[in-house]
């Protein structure tokens, strides 16, 4: 799996706990574990994806704007980055 494969996986599990208004209610602090957790992860693929990603996903990574990172992910055909 490439890095921006997994970038976009990291983002759609943010997405799913953030949504996770159960969990957050029976166990706030697991909850916000596994954000912290996932966060740290997206934080570690946006460096290693930087160099070579294109400017418009670099942009909304930077700017922890996540929902159009993945957004941009999603699109046809999909980016990739050269090995």
């Amino acid at each position: 799996m490439d890095v921006l494969a997994k970038l976009q996986a990291s983002l759609q599990e943010r997405r799913r706990v953030i949504a996770d208004h159960g969990w957050r209610d029976r166990d706030p602090a697991a909850h916000l574990a596994a954000l912290q957790e996932v966060s740290e992860k997206i934080l570690a693929l946006t460096e290693e994806a930087a160099p070579l990603a294109p400017p418009r996903l670099r942009h909304f990574l930077e700017n922890c704007s996540y929902d159009k990172a993945l957004a941009f992910l999603a699109e046809e055909p999909p980016p990739r980055l050269p090995r």
